[in-house]
């Protein structure tokens, strides 16, 4: 007798993890009860939908059998502890022409089965099916009883198993958050007007279940924005699946998305669900949506029309309800007018668009942000109590951020350790200063250099050994007034030491070369020997 078993999934378990669980299940049916063929039928509301067969075709795997089409099945799921149709039963049998291995179609003459029950609850169906005539004549109601009980058991084991692994999809970003140093709880910071804005309209849309396009610059925090819009949606229980769709290869996008069948191409050894069936019941996050190549767009496009996921190499349907969040730094309507991306993508996208303003136009909030960095940093380094100079502030304020957030972040983790390492951990707390940000660079690119300024012509008014701000107050840029701030206390470090850069940056708590570079960046000229 040849038997063939396939499985079929339709939850967020792994495939090949699950139909091994129901194969098994089968197989040991089979031990216990001789029969030509086994299967497990799931009910969804009127219709039974065959989860694993062993013994019968591949096709049954795509067919659903609507119980009042088949009176055999009806019967089955009325029934208290299951029966058997005898030989000559007059109704059809469902299975007629199904079981695998056999020259012919062929007729099933014996059928048995039982209704399965999960947790009180009706689930579905087991049924045994023969050949021969009058094979289970033998089989006592014990025997099927203790069969039964033997396939809830391994059902509620396998549905125990699919909500821990749900439940550990969701606890995942935690845990890498966890290990990446990052924490566990960053979420959309800031006062700013901006962003006050933005958090608005996010708790708004939060609530629909609308599509939505988050738009902006890289690094501006767009993922905070859609772990926002999940955590206050009515799907928050249920799991936030990301994808980031730029590191996507073009061979592997559709499979990554929609899954595939087993053999739908060379490698595909089994069942894969894709992130729209892992999704179901939550949402889907598409992080840089707009580098997917044009021929997923389409598949992608009708997805979100129709509701439905059909998996590469198969024939079927499956229905998922997924809310969709994507996201971009792209300039889609460009994109467009470029044929790289489909207008009518586009449109199914951006039912409700949210802009998530850039780092430069949100004010002091790059301060709060950057205290946010040095707590993170301070526990990851041990040190003790990371703190901004006045100068630092100034300094984060006037620079422009192209990277935005996430440009900010590396400075000042890269600050902190400079800073720590500098002053070590002796002391009551560790000052972040200027040049331990580095952004000198940054914030003079694209502007013409300063002329020097020679120290015996700097402004060096003092007051309790500090230069004072007063001559540098009277207009200009943010970043200009940042820039002759230092320049006058440099200046004013060198006087008092008669230009001895050596003891001028020892009193800055700057390393001598660090300090020259400093001097040269913004154009004081020590007048001393020391230079």
């Amino acid at each position: 007798m040849t038997t063939n078993s396939v499985d079929l999934t339709t939850t967020a378990a792994s495939p090949a993890s699950e139909g091994q669980r129901f194969r098994s299940l089968l197989a040991a049916a089979r031990g216990l009860v001789r029969c030509d063929a086994a299967a497990l039928l799931r009910l969804d509301g009127d219709v039974l939908r065959p989860l694993a067969v062993d013994g019968l075709s591949d096709e049954t795997l795509g067919r659903q059998f609507p119980v009042a089409s088949h009176p055999r099945f009806a019967r089955l799921l009325e029934s208290e502890q299951g029966l058997r149709f005898a030989h000559d039963c007059a109704l059809p049998d469902p299975y007629d022409g199904l079981v695998a291995g056999q020259p012919g179609i062929l007729p099933v003459h014996d059928c048995m089965g039982a209704p399965l029950r999960l947790r009180g609850a009706l689930w579905g169906l087991l049924t045994l099916d023969a050949l021969e005539p009058g094979a289970f004549e033998s089989v006592s109601p014990a025997q099927l009883e203790a069969l039964v009980a033997l396939v809830e058991t391994g059902i509620e084991s396998a549905q125990t198993i699919q909500e821990m692994e749900a439940r550990a999809m969701r606890e995942q970003a935690v845990v890498q958050a966890l290990r990446s140093g990052r924490g566990a709880t960053r979420e959309l910071l800031g006062s700013s007007a901006a962003m006050k804005q933005l958090c608005s309209e996010i708790d708004t849309v939060a609530a629909s279940d609308l599509t939505v396009l988050v738009l902006g610059e890289t690094g501006v925090g767009k993922d905070l924005v859609a772990q926002r819009l999940h955590a206050r949606s009515r799907r928050r229980e249920q799991p936030l699946v990301q994808v980031n769709c730029a590191a996507l290869p073009e061979t592997l996008a559709d499979s990554e998305l929609f899954g595939h069948k087993r053999g739908a191409f060379t490698g595909a050894v089994q069942d894969r669900n894709g992130k729209f069936e892992i999704a179901d019941g939550g949402t889907l996050f598409l992080d840089e949506v707009g580098e997917l190549p044009l021929t997923v767009q389409a598949k992608l496009l009708r997805v979100l029309q129709s509701g439905e996921v059909q998996r590469p190499g198969s024939d079927r349907t499956l229905k998922v309800d997924v809310r969709v969040i994507a996201a971009t730094n792209r300039d889609l309507p460009a994109a467009i007018a470029q044929g790289r991306f489909r207008a009518d993508l586009y449109h199914r996208l951006s039912v409700y668009p949210l802009v998530v303003p850039p780092l430069r136009e949100r004010g002091r909030d790059v301060v709060a942000l950057a205290g946010g960095f040095l707590e993170e940093n301070q526990h990851r380094l041990g040190a003790r109590n990371l703190r901004l100079s006045p100068a630092s502030k100034a300094a984060l304020l006037a620079h422009s951020w192209p990277g935005n957030v996430r440009e900010l972040e590396h400075v000042i983790s890269r600050a902190a350790l400079r800073a720590f390492t500098e002053q070590g951990r002796g002391a009551r707390w560790t000052a972040i200063e200027p040049h331990h940000l580095a952004l000198d660079a940054a914030a003079s690119g694209g502007h013409a250099v300063e002329p020097a300024v020679p120290v015996a012509s700097a402004p060096t008014p003092a007051l309790d050994g500090h230069a004072s701000f007063a001559g540098t107050a009277g207009g200009g840029t943010l970043r200009e007034a940042t820039a002759a701030f230092q320049r006058a206390w440099l200046a004013d470090a060198l006087a008092r030491h008669n230009g001895h850069v050596a003891n001028a940056a020892r009193e800055a708590g700057i390393d001598r070369s660090n300090f020259h570079r400093t001097l040269r960046k913004l154009g004081v000229r020590p007048s001393g020997d020391d230079q």
